[in-house]
């Protein structure tokens, strides 16, 4: 897989693209992740690439002519399952969106910054509009990199353990994971439960789908009608 993150503020995606699963993922060559810096598609000499709105409102606005030349020079080198685009209007991402990104071939997610980009580049180019919440970031580099992780995370030979990533939250629709514990078997005066150290494997999945259920209907509960009640 390859994945193309077109942005304004590429730095801002340079840490953690480069250490552990991402960093991995590429060293395994399982994918390649390539930034490109918006200001190297500018025009002019002072690299611009963003400008005042029409309609007078507050802000800037990137322009269109460094998306439209990055993306036509990209799109000729090969053919993109998805060009996604982060924006709030999008639809909200999950692991299902994570699970179907992550069969295609080639990626291209755009990054956008300031108050946002000119619609004439969405409308040319985009194949899915992203949001990974209702809220407002200062730019799109960090739903750029949310989703690329979830995404890389699935490839098979990523993770060291293949079945990790199937056993994880929202895998089996909306269902939250089962809480996990590790040695020391008691920390603090905390004991893990009996029955993970018992080694029989049906009361231990018996109780691990007991948890999950009853940790689910508390996510319901915290995001019902969009809400966090917590």
């Amino acid at each position: 897989m390859r994945i193309d993150i077109v942005s304004a503020v590429p730095d801002l995606l340079s840490s953690p693209l480069n250490n552990s699963i991402l960093k991995r993922a590429q060293d395994k060559k399982k994918v390649e992740i390539v930034v490109h810096n918006l200001r190297d598609y500018a025009f002019n000499k002072h690299r611009q690439i963003d400008d005042k709105p029409f309609g007078g409102e507050p802000g800037m606005v990137l322009k269109p002519e460094p998306f439209f030349e990055c993306l036509k020079e990209l799109i000729k080198e090969r053919t993109y399952n998805n060009i996604i685009f982060t924006t709030p209007r999008g639809k909200i991402f999950n692991q299902k969106a994570a699970n179907r990104f992550s069969l295609s071939e080639n990626i291209i997610i755009v990054a956008g910054h300031y108050k946002d980009i000119d619609e004439r580049v969405r409308q040319k180019f985009a194949t899915d509009e992203i949001s990974i919440g209702n809220f407002v970031l200062t730019g799109g580099e960090l739903p750029a990199l949310l989703i690329t992780d979830a995404i890389v995370r699935l490839i098979p030979g990523v993770l060291n353990d293949s079945e990790s990533a199937l056993n994880d939250s929202f895998q089996n629709g909306n269902v939250v994971e089962a809480p996990c514990y590790t040695r020391p078997a008691e920390y603090e005066g905390m004991k893990v439960p009996e029955v993970l150290l018992s080694g029989n494997k049906k009361e231990i999945e018996k109780w691990k789908e007991e948890q999950s259920l009853s940790l689910t209907k508390k996510w319901k509960d915290y995001n019902k009608n969009g809400e966090n009640n917590g």
